[in-house]
C-alpha cells in the first residue's frame, strides 16, 4: 500500500472518530465468510458501521484524536474490527448475541460516553448502559408518574367526594 493511500485511510479513520466518539474494538478473526457476512448484515441493520482495520493505521488515527494515552492503544494486537455507533449499547448487544452463537466477535475494548472499557468481561456493563432514547423514556415515565397518580386520585376520589356531599345534603339540618 502506498504512503498516500495510508494517509487517506488514517485521515478517514480520524475523522470518523471525531464524528462518532462512541466505538467498540473487537476481534472477529476466525469467522468464516458466511458468518462474517451475517455479522456485517446485522451491523448494517442495527446502524453500526463495521470496519476491519490494520492496527498500525488505527494507532495513527488514535494519535490524531488523543487516544494514544488510553488503554485502548494497548489492545491493538491481532486482527481488529472497529464498530462505530450512535446508540451506545447496540454494538455490545450485537457482540454478545452474535458471539454466543458463533464464538466471535470478542470485545477487546470500547470507548463509550467518554469512558474506556477493556476486555470481554466488561461486555455486560456495556450492554446495560442505557441509550439516549431509553434515558429519555425513563425520564418521561418518571415525570408522568406523579401526574398519573394525581389524576387517578381525583377520578376515584371524585365518587367519594360526591357521595359525602350527597350524604351531607340529605341530612336534616340541625339547629
Amino acid at each position: 500500500m502506498r504512503k498516500e493511500d495510508k494517509k487517506v485511510i488514517i485521515d478517514a479513520l480520524a475523522e470518523q472518530l471525531k464524528q462518532t466518539p462512541d466505538f467498540y474494538l473487537a476481534d472477529a478473526s476466525g469467522l468464516n465468510a458466511e458468518n462474517t457476512s451475517k455479522l456485517r448484515r446485522e451491523c448494517f441493520e442495527k446502524k453500526v458501521k463495521l470496519l476491519i482495520v490494520k492496527n498500525t493505521l488505527l494507532r495513527k488515527a488514535f494519535e490524531q484524536n488523543n487516544f494514544a494515552d488510553t488503554d485502548l492503544f494497548k489492545v491493538l494486537e491481532g486482527p481488529t474490527a472497529i464498530m462505530f455507533t450512535e446508540i451506545v449499547n447496540t454494538p455490545a448487544k450485537l457482540i454478545k448475541e452474535f458471539g454466543a452463537v458463533h464464538g466471535k466477535p470478542v470485545l477487546k475494548g470500547a470507548y463509550v460516553q467518554e469512558c474506556v472499557y477493556i476486555g470481554a468481561e466488561t461486555l455486560n456493563d456495556l450492554v446495560n448502559i442505557k441509550s439516549r432514547e431509553e434515558l429519555i423514556g425513563d425520564i418521561i415515565g418518571l415525570l408522568q408518574s406523579p401526574v398519573k397518580r394525581v389524576v387517578s386520585a381525583l377520578q376515584s376520589g371524585g365518587n367519594t367526594i360526591a357521595g359525602v356531599v350527597k350524604t351531607l345534603s340529605d341530612r336534616p339540618e340541625q339547629n
